[in-house]
């Protein structure tokens, strides 16, 4: 059978944050606080209560593997990057957008140490509320290299891999704390192509070095909401045929990605992305089925995971929950028929 995920995120609640500031602004790399809606003390009960919500949906839709949906963090990354030593946080730096925009980011002014864990407490949560196997999102090192003023370190390499050893410290923590899997989101990889191919394998070799666990990478070209022109074909991709990760999560649903690009990635099983996320209009299932079928000239079923293209969160709960219905009953379609 083809198994179905969520690649991480879920819409949140309005009564939780508030999305349409959310959708205003690019994704925010340092951390934004006025975006939620509940006081700070009564904050985590109410994040809890949103993570129970997802848990639910996807567990109603059929999903296989199960997310928090991110329901704690204001975009992918900055929950995670913002809580590493080596920052000024009162002082943010600026860097160009994926969408070509200015933008505030961390600055790094010392250097990045991981003193706690970071999401343990979320998995754990997760682990307590579901029997399904459970995923849990890291943002990747090379990617939170790419998000942030470096005025330390003499290279940027230096940077990306202090975020490398973090991120891997925070994996074996996740995996100690019961995540069945670990994803490094890892897209700027595709948006910054030249340093990727200097160091962006290495730093991925350093994050993942010892794993006990499944292991995956997400490489993306960017929420449509942001960057809504996806090319046909990956710039950096292939590379990570030589990373540790057993599962690479790609997208292919909006860009209509060729698929024989899978045989460059080795044996490796493949999130792939059925699911758009430029529209609010569910794929029917025929749709779905058809997208995963391009696949299996390259890839036998049990090697295959059917997934969204990228996170949810900016598509309305009900929009998301009805593609994940399609797409879970696509997949069995698809599986049947393999």
């Amino acid at each position: 059978m083809i198994v179905t995920s969520l690649v991480g995120s879920y819409p949140q609640p309005e009564w939780l944050i508030d999305r349409e500031a959310l959708r205003r602004r690019l994704p925010p790399r340092v951390r934004v606080r006025e975006l939620w809606r509940v006081d700070s003390a009564w904050l985590r009960d109410a994040q809890d209560d949103a993570v129970i919500l997802a848990i639910r949906d996807q567990e109603r839709a059929g999903l296989d593997v199960i997310t928090d949906g991110e329901m704690r963090r204001e975009s992918y990354s900055n929950q995670f990057a913002n809580a590493l030593d080596g920052l000024d946080l009162d002082h943010p730096g600026t860097i160009v957008s994926r969408a070509g925009t200015p933008a505030r980011v961390p600055r790094v002014t010392g250097p990045i140490v991981r003193r706690r864990p970071v999401h343990v407490a979320d998995v754990e949560f997760l682990r307590a509320n579901t029997d399904r196997t459970v995923k849990v999102t890291v943002p990747g090192p090379f990617t939170m290299s790419q998000q942030a003023q470096n005025d330390f370190y003499a290279h940027d390499e230096e940077l990306a891999f202090a975020y490398a050893d973090a991120v891997r410290e925070e994996i074996d923590d996740l995996f100690a704390a019961g995540a069945d899997i670990v994803q490094l989101d890892e897209p700027w990889l595709e948006a910054r192509p030249e340093p990727a191919r200097r160091f962006g394998l290495e730093t991925l070799q350093r994050a993942l070095a010892g794993a006990r666990g499944t292991t995956a990478v997400h490489i993306c070209f960017g929420y449509p909401a942001f960057v809504p022109d996806h090319p046909p074909a990956y710039t950096y991709l292939a590379e990570l045929a030589g990373c540790p990760a057993d599962q690479i999560s790609i997208e292919t649903a909006q860009s209509g990605v060729e698929l024989s690009v899978l045989t460059e990635l080795g044996d490796k099983t493949i999130i792939l992305g059925v699911v758009a996320l430029d529209t609010a209009e569910a794929e029917t299932p025929a749709t779905v089925a058809d997208r995963l079928r391009r696949a299996l000239p390259y890839r036998a079923p049990g090697k295959l995971v059917a997934a969204p293209d990228c996170g949810m969160k900016y598509l309305p709960r009900d929009a998301a929950f009805a593609k994940l219905q399609a797409m879970v009953a696509g997949a069995r379609a698809a599986s049947a028929g393999a």
